[in-house]
């Protein structure tokens, strides 16, 4: 069995131990036909589009992306063609939500607001949605819900995008970017729309043509007192160090990125790779993790909860160096390879889980379960 993969697919070494394989490792942009010709399977992630163009005449069978959204994949095409595929849902949600509460906290302290005081508004209630609504209504906020396809499908206790808009102090985008189709996603944010939005804060960490990017220069002139957050663009990777320069945080599309998203990628590709092969898997990407987690802290009483958090949070993931890394970036590289550079030598990042607390606070300790850490009360 002869594979090429992504090189920057983790865990692979410890997945394929003892799979009898030829593996052959790729940077995502150079992975094409040639490359293809002898292959078997293919793993990529979002930066390889996989389509007749990259598989035509080669005898590629399988092909697994270690990704949630599947817009960089031609799936018809490779139903057509008889070739297997497998995705990820949901393998870096909780790096994602991680990233959004990261940037909420922060802001939080930047302008000075409560997060429990605030209606956050959500568009896309899927893997990420779904996940980030349960932990903001666990923290104490109100959350409102826009997800039309699931409206439609029967699902309740969702509101009309106006209304989101027009009550949501906190906006926070997770949709997948859809043309076609009754509810089509690409530039649902735009002029219009946003007309409604008198809030403090817009956030995307799902797909940057979501918003029609004109609309964010205006914005940020018109409505400086509304911060944007932004972690996908629709330019990328040619990003736009002008509009960047106005953005109160920008990161080059590494929400997801936490080494537990990413092994959890790696993972589900290789047991669906498993099942197309009929065999059964001989390792887990929990196995992968190093042996110790990130750290252990202990609390004492008095803290206030979301000063707490905030700590917390910077011990796990500061999301400001992320911004800052890209900044400085920007000032000595193209954009596009400033992108492609932090993205390919990204640091190890953990996810809020990794960290163990210990205190005395049956409260506090409700406060940091509810957004994602591992809680040990003490006596």
């Amino acid at each position: 069995m002869r594979l090429v993969v992504d090189e920057n697919l983790p865990g692979l070494d410890h997945l394929l131990s003892k799979e009898k394989v030829q593996v052959t490792r790729l940077a995502g942009q150079a992975i094409n036909a040639d490359a293809l010709q002898q292959a078997d399977a293919l793993w990529v992630r979002s930066v390889t589009r996989v389509d007749e163009a990259l598989l035509q005449n080669t005898p590629v069978g399988f092909v697994g992306t270690a990704t949630i959204g599947v817009d960089h994949i031609d799936q018809p095409w490779l139903q057509s063609q008889g070739i297997e595929f497998a995705s990820a849902p949901g393998c870096n949600a909780e790096s994602v939500v991680d990233y959004v509460l990261a940037v909420l906290f922060y802001q939080a302290q930047q302008q000075g607001f409560r997060l429990w005081d605030q209606v956050v508004g959500i568009v896309g209630v899927g893997q990420v949605g779904h996940r980030l609504a349960q932990r903001l209504q666990a923290w104490g906020c109100q959350v409102l819900l826009n997800d039309p396809p699931r409206e439609d499908a029967g699902a309740t206790g969702l509101v009309s995008l106006q209304t989101l808009l027009a009550q949501a102090d906190i906006l926070c985008l997770h949709t997948p970017l859809t043309h076609d189709g009754p509810h089509p996603t690409h530039h649902l944010i735009n002029h219009n729309c946003l007309e409604a939005f008198r809030g403090r804060l817009i956030i995307n960490a799902g797909r940057g043509a979501v918003i029609d990017s004109a609309v964010i220069q205006d914005w940020c002139l018109q409505r400086p007192e509304c911060a944007w957050v932004l972690d996908v663009f629709e330019s990328e990777p040619a990003l736009d160090p002008a509009l960047i320069s106005r953005l109160a945080l920008a990161t080059p599309h590494i929400a997801g990125y936490s080494l537990e998203g990413k092994l959890r990628g790696s993972d589900m590709i290789y047991q669906a790779w498993c099942r197309w092969q009929g065999r059964v898997p001989s390792a887990h990407w929990s196995e992968c993790l190093p042996a110790s987690t990130l750290q252990s802290v202990s609390v004492g009483l008095g803290m206030d909860a979301q000063d707490l958090a905030q700590r917390l949070i910077s011990l796990v993931y500061p999301v400001w160096e992320d911004a800052w890394r890209l900044r400085q970036a920007l000032q000595n590289q193209p954009p596009a390879q400033a992108y492609t550079q932090l993205r390919k030598h990204y640091p190890q990042r953990r996810e809020f889980s990794s960290l163990k607390v210990s205190l005395m606070d049956h409260k506090l300790a409700q406060a940091l379960q509810a957004i994602g850490f591992k809680v040990l009360i003490t006596p």
